[in-house]
């Protein structure tokens, strides 16, 4: 085990603890720990929004999806990017206006209750049950990553399952504390250490490779047909339903509800115009040095400057852990690589947390608490949760690609095309938009199952149900099928009342971008 690399990680880890210590005593109320007071500044909720959106996924499952079947793969990259951009531009300021507007809500699943004036909660216990099923899934993702990280850079001087352990206890640790101002706040520092990292690898890489450009190009298409051609994937040209499937990643924007909240938290919604800046330059300048080296890899490996481990996801770590940096530096980097897992993995625990404390169990129990109850139950909930994650985390054949994919479509099926209405469509009203987050959950679940080969559910639970391989994204159907599901249901039933017409208009005045 090299010590440096040992000291850097460390050092991080003290560094995201003190942050939660820091901010715990700053929580004064459930607003606080769950949505900061909404006194976020543009440049923590840029960041914070889009490090929390990528997630080890950025640094491990893109970059392997990219090395192993070729730059087919970067569609993804690129629905996610305009997803990423529309969403600012459309969602952000004027949901922003809106949940201040519906009483202050401070979750997605209030939101919802607050903005179609559902007295009984059904709309927040269906939101907290859907957010607890899909974010367990992420979460564990999340908990994958660190383990693989962990086991690669030390070796065989850690198990994976401690490493998987460890990943959890430090991510627990500094969300339990602090809450939203201190997963925002770390998810600053993480992000500019991420993108510090995706612009040093290339740089660095290029500087040992000895063929150039050229080299990189030639070794790539060699051994794998078509790699630097876009409409190829795995040697193989991309057919319609595939395109359209990777491009529908960008649907997931509208519905992730750890991004959502950031939205609903910046301070002022005229600071959404410079937050909307800045994280797509982020997304831009990640994506794109991910796709290049990923492409590199190829010709480093071939040139003999590392020795490939066999795990197409791990092989950033790879790179790092092939002697080209300084070990201070290689910690360095490797740190940024858990930065990006812990970046999106702490705001999924603080959300399902979120979901327990202020939209579950205040339905079921019926009984009113004061915050400092609420933060607690809240913090109780991150535990449960990470409890969970864990022992999914530590079965076996779990890969964070298809984790992220299934965790992503059933979110933005359940609540993206519902977002989207209750933003623009006045005539939406209760029974639409429970039929709409139904609908799109029970389409991502049972489309994975039964009309995928090789689905994140078939293989977390050993099941073999796949009637037709339809190898189209589970998200697209989700997303038409809820967005369907909203507008009949809608127009047969009775239409929203007076207040709620009258709220809509008023939270929706004026430029929404």
């Amino acid at each position: 085990m090299d010590t440096l690399i040992l000291v850097a990680f460390v050092l991080y880890f003290v560094f995201v603890l003190a942050m939660g210590m820091y901010f715990y005593r700053r929580s004064k109320n459930i607003e606080d720990y769950v949505l900061g007071g909404r006194e976020m500044n543009p440049y923590v909720t840029a960041l914070s929004a889009q490090a929390s959106d990528m997630s080890g996924w950025l640094l491990m499952g893109l970059p392997g999806a990219i090395f192993a079947f070729g730059l087919g793969e970067v569609w993804i990259g690129i629905g996610l990017a305009v997803g990423s951009y529309l969403a600012w531009l459309i969602i952000a300021k004027r949901l922003r206006n809106y949940s201040e507007k519906c009483d202050n809500a401070l979750t997605v699943p209030q939101y919802f209750s607050n903005r179609f004036k559902d007295e009984k909660g059904i709309l927040r216990v269906i939101c907290g049950i859907v957010i607890l099923v899909f974010f367990t899934f992420y979460v564990t993702s999340g908990f994958v990553a660190g383990g693989n990280l962990f086991v690669v850079i030390f070796g065989g001087d850690v198990d994976f399952e401690v490493a998987v352990i460890i990943t959890a206890a430090v991510i627990v640790g500094y969300t339990f504390l602090g809450g939203f101002k201190a997963v925002s706040w770390t998810d600053l520092v993480q992000g500019l250490l991420m993108i510090l990292a995706l612009i040093v690898i290339p740089l660095s890489m290029m500087g040992v490779i000895d063929g150039g450009w050229g080299e990189i190009v030639d070794v790539a298409n060699a051994e794998v047909h078509n790699f630097t051609n876009i409409m190829y994937d795995g040697g193989s040209a991309i057919g319609v339903v595939a395109l359209v499937s990777l491009l529908a990643w960008g649907l997931g924007y509208f519905g992730m509800p750890h991004i959502l909240v950031r939205y609903m938290a910046i301070r002022d919604p005229e600071e959404v115009k410079v937050a909307r800046r800045v994280g797509t330059l982020w997304v831009v300048i990640a994506l794109a040095a991910v796709c290049i080296i990923a492409m590199m890899a190829r010709a480093f490996i071939a040139e003999g400057h590392m020795v490939y481990g066999g795990n197409s996801e791990t092989v950033i770590i790879d790179i790092i852990n092939s002697g080209l940096f300084p070990s201070i530096v290689a910690g360095v980097l490797f740190a940024a690589i858990m930065a990006a897992i812990m970046s999106t993995a702490d705001s999924q625990l603080l959300v399902a947390s979120s979901a327990v404390a202020n939209d579950l169990y205040d339905k079921f129990t019926k009984k009113e608490l004061s915050d400092q109850k609420l933060m607690w139950i809240s913090r109780i909930a991150v535990v449960a949760v990470a409890l969970i994650a864990m022992a999914l985390a530590l079965g076996e054949n779990k890969s964070i690609m298809s984790l992220v994919s299934f965790a992503w479509a059933g979110f933005g099926s359940a609540f993206g095309a519902t977002m989207l209405m209750s933003l623009f469509w006045k005539r939406i009203n209760r029974q639409g938009a429970i039929a709409g987050i139904v609908v799109g959950a029970l389409t991502a679940i049972l489309w994975n199952i039964f009309m995928l080969e090789g689905g994140a559910l078939s293989v977390a639970f050993s099941l073999d149900c796949c009637i037709y391989n339809t190898e189209m994204y589970e998200l697209l159907p989700g997303f038409v099928f809820s967005m369907i599901a909203i507008v009949v249901v809608s127009l047969l039933t009775p239409e929203p009342s007076e207040e709620m017409n009258k709220e809509f208009d008023e939270a929706t005045e004026g430029k929404f971008y």
